[in-house]
């Protein structure tokens, strides 16, 4: 496991505070239960805090702001296709989906460590 060297530009105490990227992504699985309104609200809180953070620390609001914009292109998709059945599987999946990406993306940053592969569509 290699740990992440701090960033000279970034104060000391901003190097390791992985609260608002804990709180981004406990905004996104609360939006699994809020029919995505609290979503927004991370989204935001994502694009406000990402260019003040370390490189590793920004990997994730990378990451969390494809989240959002993809989960929400696959939603709407979904909806318009609800009326001839494909929505109701596309909606459910979607949810799944941003539930494994918020999980996988808590697991490395509460190792300290940025998000491998931000860019992905999938994982």
């Amino acid at each position: 496991m290699t740990q992440v060297d701090p960033d000279p530009a970034v104060p000391p105490a901003l190097q390791d505070d992985k609260t608002m990227p804990v709180v981004v992504y406990a905004l996104y699985l609360a939006a699994l239960l809020s029919a995505g309104a609290t979503a927004v609200v991370g989204v935001i809180l994502a694009y406000v805090s990402k260019d003040a953070a370390p490189e590793w620390l920004r990997s994730h609001y990378v990451f969390q702001i494809r989240t959002f914009w993809l989960s929400l292109l696959f939603s709407l998709i979904g909806l318009v296709l609800t009326p001839i059945g494909v929505g109701f599987v596309i909606l459910p999946a979607v949810g799944v989906w941003v539930a494994v990406r918020c999980i996988l993306g808590l697991s490395w940053l509460l190792k300290t460590q940025p998000y491998p592969t931000p860019r992905n569509w999938m994982i």
